[in-house]
Formats: C-alpha cells, sequence, structure tokens
C-alpha cells in the first residue's frame, strides 16, 4: 500500500532525499523517442528550473541527472535557512512564483496595513514559509510549467507526468554518497555518455566544470552556486554543506564510472578512492549500491541503526528493506 506523502518526508528524520520524477506518456520527456521525434531541448529547460528554484526554496540540489523519459534529483532540506527568513524574505520569494494576495502586495509597496490586515497576512507567510522548504512544492514547481510547455508543443492535453514524484529518504552519508554516485552515473550506465565530465544535462558535469578553472575545487566558494557545496569529511564546527570533499567524490565517480563501463562480475580496481575507506564500505557492496539503488533499495535507505530509527520515529510497524540495507551497515 502506498503511504502517505508525509511518512516518505519528514525534515526532522533527514534532511536528505533522493527523487525520481517519469513521463507517464510514451512520447519522451527529452531527447530522440522511438518514432524519430527529437526532444532533446527540453532537457536544458528542466535543467534550468532545478538550478533555479535553490535560489528561492529552502531546499538544496545535491545532485541531479535529466534522462530521456525521468530526471532524478537529490534534494536536501533545509529547514533553519526558511526560519531565518524575515517577512519581507518570504514575501519576495513566494512573489516569484506566485502573485501572493492583497496584503502581500500592499507590503511590498510599503503601504500600512490595519492590525487585523497585518495578522490575516503573517498567518500567509507561515503559510508560505513552510512552502518554501517543502519537496513537494518545490517539485510542483517543475513538473507543471514542463507539463504545460510540453502539452503545448506536442498539441496535446492530458497527464504528463506520473501521478506523484517517489522519494527515497537517505539516512546517513553511505546512503547519500551511494545515491548521489548512482543519479550522477545514471547517462553513463544508459550508454548516453561514457565519463561523468561528457554526462550533459547532470551535476557531475557542472561540477567536473567549475573543478578544473578552480585555485582549489574544495573551496566552497569555488564549487558552483546552484549546487550544494562539498564542505569536507564529517568534524567538529562543520559548515553546512555535503560531509565529503569535492576532489574525493569525484575520484569515487571516476572510479566507479570505470567499473560500471568495465561490465565485468568482480572486476574492482586494486587502487581504490579513499573515500570508500572512511565511509567503511566493501567495494563490492559499493558497486552494487551506485548501480542498483533505485531499485533494490525502498522508502528508507541507510545503516541498519539508522533504519530502525527512522522506522519507530514514523511509526512503521516492521523495518522495510532492513536486507539491503545492511551492505550499507
Amino acid at each position: 500500500m502506498t503511504k502517505p506523502r508525509k511518512q516518505l518526508i519528514d525534515a526532522d528524520t533527514t534532511p536528505f532525499y533522493h527523487i525520481v520524477s517519469r513521463c507517464v506518456r510514451r512520447s519522451f520527456l527529452c531527447g530522440r523517442d522511438a518514432q524519430g521525434n527529437n526532444f532533446e531541448h527540453r532537457r536544458q529547460w528542466i535543467e534550468d528550473k532545478i538550478l533555479a528554484l535553490p535560489h528561492i526554496f529552502a531546499i538544496h540540489v545535491c545532485a541531479y541527472a535529466v534522462m530521456s523519459n525521468h530526471y532524478h534529483l537529490v534534494l536536501e532540506i533545509d529547514a533553519e535557512q526558511a526560519e531565518t527568513w524575515t517577512t519581507e524574505d518570504v514575501i519576495q520569494r513566494w512573489h516569484r512564483l506566485f502573485n501572493g494576495n492583497l496584503f502581500s502586495q500592499r507590503f511590498v509597496r510599503g503601504e500600512a496595513l490595519a492590525a487585523a490586515e497585518r495578522e490575516a497576512l503573517d498567518s500567509c507567510v507561515a503559510v508560505w514559509r513552510s512552502r518554501l522548504a517543502n519537496i513537494s512544492w518545490f517539485m510542483r514547481q517543475i513538473n507543471e510549467p514542463i507539463a504545460r510547455d510540453a502539452n503545448a508543443e506536442d498539441n496535446c492535453t492530458g497527464r504528463f507526468w506520473e501521478g506523484r514524484f517517489k522519494s527515497q529518504a537517505l539516512l546517513d552519508e553511505k546512503a547519500l554518497a551511494a545515491c548521489m554516485a548512482y543519479v550522477d552515473l545514471n547517462p553513463v550506465r544508459a550508454k548516453m555518455a561514457k565519463t561523468p565530465e561528457q554526462s550533459d544535462y547532470t551535476s557531475a558535469k557542472r561540477r567536473i566544470n567549475k573543478a578544473k578553472s578552480a585555485h582549489n575545487p574544495n573551496h566552497k566558494q569555488q564549487q558552483p552556486k546552484s549546487l550544494r557545496a562539498f564542505v569536507g569529511n564529517p568534524r567538529q564546527d562543520m559548515p553546512a554543506g555535503l560531509p565529503f570533499k569535492l576532489t574525493d567524490y569525484l575520484e569515487l565517480l571516476d572510479w566507479t564510472g570505470k567499473q560500471v563501463r568495465a561490465n565485468k562480475r568482480g572486476a574492482i580496481a586494486a587502487e581504490l578512492p579513499p573515500i570508500l575507506t572512511w565511509l567503511n564500505i566493501d567495494p563490492k557492496h559499493w558497486l552494487y549500491s551506485a548501480t542498483q539503488f533505485e531499485s533494490r533499495f525502498k522508502g528508507l535507505v541507510g545503516g541498519a541503526y539508522k533504519l530502525k530509527q527512522a522506522c519507530q520515529k514514523l511509526g512503521y510497524q516492521r523495518t522495510p528493506g532492513l536486507g539491503s540495507c545492511q551492505l550499507l551497515s
């Protein structure tokens, strides 16, 4: 039975989520379909949306890949950021998406509001603040405009996307790293590209291109502004960001991509990326996780201990996916 969204996405359990949205129609979201129709330009539509929305929402994009009839995201909910916004911040961000209401429009014009009007506005702002830190609202701002534009281009009506997007909660660093690698290597596995740096419309290519021109690729300020920055391995007084070094992650991607392309069972290189050592992941388990992530793991992904904790918090009567998650323990 399908679980309610509130049981699948809970920022208090984990801020990190793997999201997949698939096209329901025969015509492709992007690329060239079996009938020879080319929709390659739509990949730019969706990448532009993915990179623009983090500047409005309190949600960071950690990884993405736009494929032929679906796309992947790894998102981080930043509830603390949303709480630091002033009323004016929330209204300005909301007005970049919607018209707001009469009170919010008067507020930004600097007009005085009566006490009852201000109370009504504050109530709306509280709702908008919550929505701007909500993955469902984030996805709505991608999927609805894309569906309208694609329907107009195809001269048809009807549903463009599946009923709802798929989400997986990433409970720890191991699950986060495996999922990000799974997303970034999608085009390599699909034989759309030979290497991550050749994978168009992915976070991997964007990060690699930026790193090539950076004096210090691991420095937060020298990484792509629209993507969540890598801030180094976990430590005390750690800044907000992804808990890895960018160079370590890119080395891991390169190594994993080579193993995927080798397509030989058990073909493990002697030189392993250091990140696998400190994450304490067996390389064979890593390759399985990084290539089978979506099919192997279900709604909650992490080590066995983290999985049991999350299930207890969310009120699950069982612990789904425990056997698969033991690969990440």
